[in-house]
């Protein structure tokens, strides 16, 4: 019985596809999608503006990247409110 599970779980893992990375650059507040055979992600620019520019003419759009690592707000600030 423990050979038929130990065979039943090594089928189920080698059966498991591989697992999909992450698409979008944690680095970088703008990314262009860019449609194709493959679709894919570039997550290298810095404003929407220079990445329309790269768009242009392309099979692609410019998207904010939802990751980005900048948006968050530092770790250990306090605002301090005054009190009157």
């Amino acid at each position: 019985m423990r050979i038929l599970a130990l065979a039943i779980l090594a089928i189920g893992m080698a059966s498991i596809g591989p697992a999909a990375a992450q698409t979008y650059d944690p680095a970088y507040p703008v990314c262009l999608r860019v449609y194709g055979p493959a679709t894919y992600y570039e997550c290298s620019y810095t404003s929407l503006p220079q990445c329309n520019a790269s768009a242009s003419g392309r099979s692609a759009q410019c998207v904010v990247n939802p990751y980005f690592a900048g948006a968050e707000a530092r770790a250990g600030y306090r605002r301090h409110r005054r009190v009157y």
